[in-house]
């Protein structure tokens, strides 16, 4: 029997695959991609019983299943499904659309932490003192600045300093900046549990990258051990920066 496949199937067929491609990619940032692959594999077969085989019993309890399976998922990745919907929110496009017709006055203030922040870093790499920064975009860091220390500071590159001196009682834990201000410091941040993180880098390192798949934040890591300056910024690493790199990759609000 001859099927009709029209434009509204093309268009079906790429808005499903975008969206698999986006939970995989998700899923990947966040190290639970065999999560994935197991809910996958349970789809194909639930497809291939009740509609292949069509098989009645087996097939209504794999319909339970799968109604059930969707809150489940729903519950266990709720900051994932957050973070996706963010991101999708705040796509340059949209936000494009929304400054033209509603423009952000702050806009020209909102690069000032950089000069200093970076002026920072490269005196805590020279001296090896280890730092954690997160810069909040988009997605609010409430909850994290909660468990730390308010202090609502212009960004300075002493105060920042002193703060991760190692004799501060302020030197554990992630700085957040946050509105061009640091709004807390000592805070305590998600540790990432990807497999694909090298032995080499530390709490601080899991911290960062944690954090960066738990928002849309970027977390600047100062390693202890090496001085090396990194950033962990959309659930990935960037490693071993230079001062220039460091200033270019906070300039860069495509990312």
């Amino acid at each position: 029997m001859f099927v009709h496949f029209g434009i509204k199937d093309a268009i079906d067929i790429l808005l499903v695959a975008l969206l698999l491609y986006n939970v995989y990619k998700m899923m990947k940032d966040s190290g639970t991609i065999n999560v994935f692959g197991g809910v996958m594999a349970f789809l194909a077969v639930w497809i291939v019983v009740t509609q292949i085989l069509d098989m009645r019993l087996i097939g209504a309890i794999m319909d339970k299943l799968v109604s059930v399976g969707v809150l489940i998922l729903v519950i266990l990745f709720q900051d994932e499904i957050r973070r996706f919907l963010v991101e999708l929110g705040s796509h340059k496009r949209w936000r494009f659309f929304f400054r033209f017709f509603f423009p952000d006055k702050k806009t020209s203030k909102k690069q000032d932490y950089i000069l200093p922040l970076v002026y920072a870093c490269k005196n805590m790499s020279k001296t090896r003192t280890g730092a954690l920064i997160v810069i909040q975009k988009d997605m609010s860091l409430s909850q994290y600045v909660q468990t730390g220390d308010v202090i609502d500071a212009n960004v300075n590159a002493l105060l920042i300093e002193n703060i991760f001196f190692k004799n501060s009682p302020l030197h554990d834990g992630a700085m957040i900046i946050a509105d061009n201000r640091i709004v807390a410091a000592a805070c305590i941040l998600p540790v990432s549990h990807n497999s694909d993180i090298p032995k080499s880098l530390g709490l601080r390192h899991r911290s960062g990258l944690g954090i960066s798949q738990e928002s849309d934040a970027t977390a600047i890591i100062v390693s202890e051990e090496t001085g090396n300056i990194s950033v962990a910024r959309n659930g990935k690493f960037y490693l071993k920066l230079s001062e220039k790199d460091l200033e270019n990759l906070l300039s860069d609000t495509s990312l």
